[in-house]
């Protein structure tokens, strides 16, 4: 055990730390993507496991053609948001459930993602010959950039779901019938959604590509899981350190922030020299604390349980 802990180095775990921010704030769009149909819409969309690949290619392709990389990434944005109209359109049109609906267009764009390489399962893209707007070869400059997208991107979002059209999507994910006796068309407003969040995750998947220097056709597995993760814990760390004051741009920002940690988290486990194959094993205990936090936090507040308790104690007493 001595000899364990004397392995592990301070300084290491320091130095890797501004990699796991530089990759926080990539996946953070991500995840932002994410909280449009898991908070806003309350569906549970799959495709993001396809679309981030989707965006980690076309973004990668275009560059290796010739391609400036922020067209690239924009390119990127639209194949997500097209990937996210046949997710909502299968769910709308054709009465497929959310869920399903998001399985087939993940199902789909493995192949689709496949010819959009050439049908390569992994193809990289060379920093020393490209410009690329961030790579992992430069850290501080990758931090940067990424957090002025990200930065632009809140901005976006919040000045949206401010209009009228973005205050309708928010009132279709509270309550359909009332949205529905509103005038509000409900199936529009769900495409709308889903096609917003498949192209965030799009685009965070080309950043991703440029980072880490490659696209691969995996690279999107298990991406809603990091995206929940990081929506749970920039909410309960939201709600705990501002509390009634956290208002829509403020859980917006935590969700950023949520990202970040989880990658604080990775970044730990490794430098532990844990088994980096375990990692989904973490991933989901920490999806699992963070979910169930709100409800035993509701659990404690609730007058009525306390209540009973106390009655119950009472008469214990007696």
């Amino acid at each position: 055990m001595a000899e364990y802990f004397a392995s592990l180095s301070a300084v290491d775990l320091v130095g890797r730390l501004p990699a796991a921010a530089a990759q926080g704030l990539v996946w953070g769009i991500m995840a932002l993507g994410v909280y449009i149909t898991f908070r806003l819409l309350d569906i549970a969309d799959l495709s993001v496991d396809g679309t981030f690949s989707t965006g980690a290619a076309v973004t990668v392709m275009l560059i290796v053609a010739g391609w400036n990389p922020w067209p690239a990434m924009l390119v990127a944005f639209i194949a997500g948001l097209a990937a996210g109209c046949v997710t909502g359109l299968l769910h709308t049109r054709l009465g497929i459930p959310a869920i399903l609906a998001g399985i087939l267009t993940q199902y789909g764009l493995y192949s689709i993602n496949l010819v959009i390489m050439k049908m390569k399962a992994n193809q990289a893209v060379n920093v020393d010959k490209y410009g690329l707007a961030i790579t992992g070869r430069n850290v501080p400059v990758s931090i940067v950039v990424s957090l002025l997208i990200v930065i632009a991107v809140l901005i976006i979002m919040y000045w949206f779901f401010g209009t009228e059209m973005g205050s309708a999507l928010r009132a279709t994910g509270c309550n359909q019938e009332m949205s529905k006796a509103q005038g509000i068309n409900v199936s529009a407003m769900k495409v709308l959604g889903l096609a917003v969040s498949n192209g965030m995750v799009s685009l965070s998947g080309g950043l991703f590509a440029q980072y880490s220097g490659f696209a691969d056709v995996n690279s999107g597995r298990g991406s809603i899981v990091i995206g929940l993760a990081a929506v749970i814990i920039g909410e309960v760390l939201g709600e705990a350190i501002l509390g009634k004051k956290l208002n829509f741009f403020g859980r917006l920002a935590f969700v950023v922030v949520g990202a970040i940690i989880y990658y604080f988290v990775y970044t730990i486990v490794l430098w532990l020299k844990l088994d980096s194959n375990l990692m989904k094993l973490f991933t989901a205990i920490i999806v699992a604390i963070f979910l169930a936090v709100p409800y035993l936090r509701g659990q404690s507040k609730n007058s009525f349980l306390r209540a009973g308790k106390n009655s119950l104690g009472s008469r214990e007493v007696k």
